[in-house]
């Protein structure tokens, strides 16, 4: 059997190995375990844990400990700053949310459960390499500033890994005292991000897109008592989020966030990597597309199409070799469809629906790159019509 290569990481990371030792550890027996809200000294003892790990994700993050809610991943965190906001807003007649035209449906189906309750959608559009037009996006929020309810744009994108330039929209939302929410989950552990600096307002991440365990998230909030809490019930959070905290995951979170701090060098090695695969399989096949080729983008992402191949198929012979890659998002993977951020970078049909997504977390070996090279060059020649090499 050949050695098993994970290239979802956008999708999700399998954790990374300091958060698997420390949850070990934590696990066989050396507790405390209970309900970090009660009031009796294990309660205490864990609630003095939670702080702490507040504290150092605050820090990694560039954030104060106080602008810091545990939520259970990056979605809940979205709804719940279009929660905060969207009614109240639409109350004193701002109508407006601005999207980039390729948020996450997290961010897009969101915006459009308000759409039934009045709200409008301005979607802003990117260029062919998936890079937001800022001058649009400028133009707009100069023109309706006081009609604007929130605008969204993320900073790095799921399915292609292109970094979007948030400090500038933060800049110009700031300047037009508009609210901003980045979603900043494929951004974080990849990339240095630093709160403060970066001025936006609202900041969210998961846990398991950075080393950690599915089931724990933050929420950044620049004025956390803007935030409206979307569950009600005990109060936790300071009244920001109730329900009992998934402590072991927010745990695990913490390790994950300052191990992925430590091993962001590795991304330059990681890039220089994908770098020459890319090269390397362009030189291979003349119709090679690497989508969002010309824009900045994370260090470990590769969104590889063929036109004509069918990237499910690509998907099916890699994983018979072991190789585990998604099309496009994982989060559409059971739609043949192109997805929504290929075609508003302009990609046909044809392009789209060939798309395969390569993804890899800092950490990775980057000779995977080379078994993955080896695996594609005979599955396209298998699968590409004949004379289209």
């Amino acid at each position: 059997m050949n050695k098993l290569i994970y290239a979802d990481c956008n999708g999700s990371t399998p954790p990374c190995a300091q958060v698997r030792s420390y949850l070990q550890e934590r696990l066989q027996g050396k507790g405390p375990f209970g309900n970090p809200n009660a009031l009796h000294g294990i309660g205490r003892q864990l609630n003095v844990g939670l702080e702490k790990v507040r504290q150092i994700m605050a820090e990694n993050l560039g954030a104060k400990a106080e602008q810091l809610i545990f939520t259970s991943g990056a979605t809940e965190a979205i709804n719940t700053v279009f929660h905060s906001l969207i009614p109240t807003a639409l109350k004193e007649k701002k109508k407006y949310i601005v999207l980039s035209s390729i948020e996450h449906p997290a961010v897009l189906e969101t915006a459009k459960r308000y759409e039934k309750e009045g709200a409008h959608l301005k979607l802003i559009r990117v260029d062919h390499a998936g890079i937001i037009d800022i001058n649009e996006l400028h133009d707009f929020i100069k023109k309706h500033n006081d009609k604007i309810a929130l605008v969204a744009v993320m900073a790095a994108n799921n399915e292609t890994g292109v970094l979007q330039p948030y400090e500038s929209v933060a800049e110009i939302c700031q300047k037009e005292t508009v609210p901003f929410l980045c979603d900043t989950t494929q951004l974080i552990g990849k990339n240095y991000f630093h709160f403060e600096k970066s001025k936006v307002d609202f900041a969210i991440m998961s846990a398991h897109k950075i080393g950690g365990i599915t089931g724990a998230g933050v929420l950044i909030a620049k004025d956390p008592t803007q935030i409206i809490p979307l569950l009600t019930g005990g109060g936790q959070e300071k009244n920001h989020r109730s329900g009992t905290q998934n402590y072991l995951a927010i745990e695990a979170m913490a390790v994950a966030v300052q191990s992925s701090t430590e091993e962001m060098p590795k991304g330059f090695v990681l890039e220089k990597s994908k770098l020459e695969f890319e090269n390397k399989m362009k030189h291979q096949f003349k119709k090679i597309m690497i989508v969002g080729e010309q824009s900045p983008r994370l260090p470990g992402t590769t969104a590889l199409c063929y036109p004509g191949v069918h990237g499910q198929a690509v998907q099916i012979e890699l994983e018979s070799r072991n190789i585990f890659v998604t099309t496009s998002s994982a989060c559409s993977d059971n739609e043949p469809n192109t997805s929504h951020v290929l075609k508003a970078m302009n990609y046909s049909d044809e392009a789209g629906r060939g798309v395969i997504r390569i993804s890899f977390s800092n950490n990775a070996e980057t000779t995977d790159y080379n078994n993955i090279f080896e695996a594609l060059k005979h599955i396209y020649k298998k699968l590409a019509p004949i004379g289209h090499h």
